[in-house]
């Protein structure tokens, strides 16, 4: 099958975005809202959004700074605690403040340090989640010590994921930034419903980039890219067609100062050349035909909501240009691919 030289799909949505605060979500917001139409946002700030009230706060805060050519909808997210109120979670629910739920084991990425210490304890709000149809988002990875940090993923699905799917057969999870071939058989073999984002990054990087040539801090996320198996398994699930699959692009700033750290942050910003690197991938898998339903059906449809009606084209280039972005006076380095991209967006 012959490349075609352009591409129209129906207007993505980002089901999962770290969109910050303060100045640096006033410097990337712009990337996220040119390319999607809608966004799942992170609530891992400090403080927390913990609260309806918080949420609301900051989705306000967002909409402030989209530019005014963007249609551009953020959906808030509940960030769960030992202590989180299942009360206010449900009325920020039907209020339409909260649209999902996330879950970060405590400790086990950035600003995690507050989350959830054991599952018992927000054994109400789950079952408050699965009564209400309200989506858990989860950052699946188990924060042990003795377990491996590349193998922190199959524990966590082993551990945790498995026996929470098999105590709340209806609630709705989502299995985030899924980085290993276990963790797309988890979501392919499981019963009730069960999706999973999977990032450009971990579609294009194994763990070898991290450390060619020497430490590779931008190459650095949580979950960290893993052998290179698993980055075909992901590959293959995203292009499969399986509606269980569907885009999250994970896209997270941090300052190339602290980036470049002798503790370095982790995290991959990817906001202004996503939609790019995913055309990538699925051009190189010969399965163009299928990159609208990852990026535009299969979220929406796992969410309960309407594809979106507007349209993007991305078209064939030499190279996209993926300059460094500043940001109060430093810089955020935008994530590409060794060698050439060779899609942009229109």
């Amino acid at each position: 099958m012959n490349t075609p030289s352009s591409l129209t799909l129906r207007r993505p949505d980002d089901w999962h975005v770290h969109l910050r605060d303060g100045a640096m979500l006033a410097a990337v917001i712009a990337a996220t809202a040119r390319d999607f139409s809608r966004a799942i946002v992170m609530p891992n700030l400090k403080p927390p959004v913990t609260t309806a009230a918080l949420a609301a706060a900051y989705r306000e805060r967002i909409r402030a700074l989209v530019p005014s050519d963007c249609d551009f909808t953020p959906l808030m997210t509940c960030y769960l605690t030992d202590t989180v109120d299942p009360a206010d979670l449900r009325a920020g629910h039907a209020d339409g403040v909260f649209t999902a739920a996330k879950l970060y084991p405590a400790g086990a990425t950035t600003n995690s340090e507050a989350g959830v210490t054991e599952l018992a304890r927000i054994a109400r709000v789950l079952e408050t989640m699965e009564a209400i149809g309200m989506p858990l988002l989860v950052h699946g990875e188990v924060v042990d010590g003795a377990v491996d940090v590349f193998d922190r993923e199959a524990v966590f699905i082993e551990r945790v994921l498995a026996p929470l799917r098999g105590r709340h057969p209806a609630l709705k999870i989502v299995l985030e930034h899924v980085t290993t071939r276990e963790g797309v058989a988890f979501v392919r073999e499981a019963a009730g419903p069960v999706g999973a984002t999977i990032t450009p990054h971990h579609l294009l990087i194994n763990r070898n980039a991290m450390f060619a040539g020497g430490i590779r801090p931008h190459m650095y996320c949580l979950p960290v890219a893993k052998r290179e198996i698993h980055r075909l398994a992901l590959r293959e699930a995203a292009c499969s067609g399986d509606p269980r699959f569907f885009l999250g692009t994970d896209s997270a700033p941090h300052l190339r100062s602290l980036k470049e750290h002798d503790c370095g942050c982790a995290g991959v910003f990817n906001a202004p050349s996503a939609l790019a690197c995913y055309a990538q991938v699925f051009a190189e898998e010969r399965a163009l035909d299928r990159l609208e339903a990852f990026a535009s059906l299969n979220g929406p449809a796992f969410y309960g909501l309407p594809p979106n009606e507007r349209r993007v084209t991305l078209e064939c280039c030499e190279d996209f240009a993926t300059p460094d972005l500043p940001v109060d006076g430093e810089a955020v380095r935008v994530f590409r691919p060794a060698g050439a991209l060779r899609w942009r967006v229109t």
